[in-house]
């Protein structure tokens, strides 16, 4: 089955595969896009994982200033000073200040959240009320179903992405790793808004 030139292309971009990658997902896919792409995001993203582990030594920091109000610096890391210089990992890197100072995280990821935090929450859970008469085992569940709820809009990666909210932040680091090749971390931030100290 033929597919087209520009939807090889668009899809290739959108994922960071190859040229015959995404050609080969449009033809299984009979020729529908958003199907072929979320074949190769799947495939991306596991491609991506594999890279999560390596380590990230280069990178740049970017700023975001909003009305005059909200700043936001940020560190964003990748593996070579080549992947730092390029245009759409700087962009990325923006996209980061961006979420920041619209979402307000604390936490770049859920291994930066404080063990004491963490444990004290759900304590707080496990105490309340409406678990008093459910067995321990459905308890444990509900409360890291809250826990995960609570912390999702502390944590950078689980918050949804502002620019494109069917996927979370973490998601489109995913996607960046896939596309640039390499891992990828946001590993610190600062968000400063006027009138507002800690």
């Amino acid at each position: 089955m033929g597919v087209a030139v520009e939807d090889i292309k668009k899809l290739k971009e959108l994922t960071g595969v190859g040229l015959g990658d995404a050609k080969a997902a449009l033809v299984d896919a009979q020729g529908d896009f958003d199907q072929a792409l979320q074949a190769m995001r799947k495939k991306g993203l596991t491609k991506a994982e594999k890279k999560g582990d390596r380590e990230t030594r280069e990178g740049l920091i970017d700023s975001y200033v909003h009305s005059n109000r909200i700043g936001v610096v940020v560190e964003v890391n990748c593996e070579t000073d080549f992947v730092a210089r390029l245009d759409d990992f700087k962009e990325f890197a923006h996209q980061m200040a961006m979420q920041i100072a619209a979402m307000n995280p604390t936490y770049p990821t859920v291994d930066d959240i404080p063990a004491e935090e963490y444990e004290a929450k759900k304590q707080e859970l496990l105490a309340s009320d409406t678990l008093k008469d459910k067995p321990a085992e459905m308890a444990e569940k509900i409360v890291e179903g809250q826990l995960k709820k609570y912390f999702a809009e502390q944590v950078l990666t689980e918050q949804a992405f502002v620019l494109d909210d069917s996927k979370t932040v973490g998601e489109r680091i995913k996607e960046q790793v896939a596309k640039n090749g390499e891992n990828i971390r946001v590993s610190q931030f600062k968000r400063i808004e006027l009138g507002v100290t800690e």
